[in-house]
C-alpha cells in the first residue's frame, strides 16, 4: 500500500440522502451525489420498516486537500441504518489538510443509526472531521466512530500528523453533547500517561429521551475482548468508550453495546448489516 497519495487533483465529494416513511416502509426517497461518494441499493434484511444503506467511497481513502460532505435526513417515523463496506483511510499528507463534514437531521419519531467500519489515520495525515446530529422532538440516534492511529497491522505508529474531530449533538436546537479531540502525533495527548500508549480509540453515542440506570447497568456488564471499555449515562444520552490496541476488539465491544441499546432506543432487536459478515 502506498505511504501517501501523490496525485495533484483534490477531490471534493458530496452525498445527500433523504429517507421517509411511506406506509409501513422506510424508503430512500431522494439522493444526490457529486464526486466519489455513492450508495448501493437500499436493503431490507429486517423487514420494510428499516432501510439499510451502504455508503461507498470508490477511491478507498481521503488524501490531503480532499473534502467530503455527507448530509442525511430521516423524516418523521422513518428508520435508516447506514454503514460502510470496509475501513475508512486518511492518507499521509504533504501539506494540505483533508476535511470531512457529516450532518444528520432526525425528525420526530425517526431513528438514524450511523455504524461505519473503523477509520485508519495514516502516520502523517492531516485530518479534520466535523459531525453534527440535529434531533427534533423524540427523534433517536445511535452512532459510533472508531479511530485507529497508524496502520498497526504493519507496525506503523502515529508519530506525525494531526487528527482533529468535533461532534455536536443537539435536540430541538439545545446542545446535548459537544466533544472536541485534537490528536497530535507529536503531542502529549498520545503519550502513555494519557492514552496509555494505545492506538485505537472509539466513542459510541445513543440519544433518546428517558434512557435509564437499568440500561446503563446492562451495558456495563459487557466487556471488550482486549483493551478498556466504559459506559456513562448523561441526560438523554448513553456514551460508550473504548481504548486499546485492536480495532476488531473495539467493533466487537460496540456491537455488544448496540445489541443492548438498540431495543431500548428503537424498540427493535439488533439485526447486523449483511456487509459485516463478508
Amino acid at each position: 500500500m502506498l505511504e501517501a497519495v501523490t496525485r495533484d487533483a483534490k477531490w471534493r465529494a458530496e452525498l445527500e440522502l433523504d429517507y421517509e416513511r411511506r406506509g409501513q416502509r422506510t424508503v430512500l426517497a431522494n439522493r444526490r451525489h457529486d464526486g466519489p461518494l455513492a450508495v448501493q441499493k437500499a436493503l431490507y434484511p429486517e423487514g420494510d420498516e428499516v432501510c439499510h444503506t451502504i455508503i461507498v467511497h470508490p477511491p478507498g481513502g481521503i488524501a490531503g486537500g480532499d473534502e467530503n460532505e455527507i448530509a442525511i435526513r430521516v423524516r418523521a417515523q422513518g428508520h435508516a441504518l447506514l454503514t460502510t463496506p470496509g475501513a475508512g483511510k486518511w492518507y499521509r499528507s504533504a501539506g494540505p489538510r483533508a476535511r470531512q463534514r457529516l450532518t444528520f437531521d432526525i425528525e420526530p419519531g425517526a431513528v438514524l443509526e450511523w455504524l461505519p467500519q473503523e477509520t485508519i489515520i495514516f502516520n502523517g495525515a492531516l485530518a479534520e472531521m466535523d459531525t453534527e446530529v440535529r434531533l427534533c422532538g423524540d427523534g433517536c440516534f445511535i452512532g459510533w466512530e472508531i479511530f485507529c492511529l497508524g496502520r498497526t497491522g504493519s507496525g506503523e505508529k502515529f508519530t506525525q500528523g494531526v487528527c482533529r474531530a468535533r461532534t455536536l449533538i443537539q435536540r430541538d436546537s439545545k446542545p446535548l453533547w459537544l466533544e472536541r479531540a485534537d490528536l497530535d502525533g507529536a503531542g502529549a495527548l498520545l503519550s502513555p500517561a494519557i492514552m496509555a500508549g494505545e492506538p485505537v480509540v472509539g466513542t459510541m453515542v445513543s440519544a433518546r429521551p428517558g434512557l435509564d440506570e437499568c440500561l446503563l447497568r446492562t451495558c456495563r456488564a459487557a466487556k471488550p475482548r482486549s483493551g478498556t471499555g466504559a459506559v456513562t449515562l448523561l441526560p438523554g444520552l448513553l456514551v460508550g468508550r473504548y481504548l486499546g490496541a485492536s480495532s476488531e476488539a473495539a467493533k466487537h465491544y460496540f456491537m455488544q453495546l448496540w445489541r443492548v441499546v438498540r431495543p431500548a432506543v428503537s424498540g427493535r432487536e439488533a439485526v447486523e448489516p449483511r456487509i459485516w459478515r463478508t
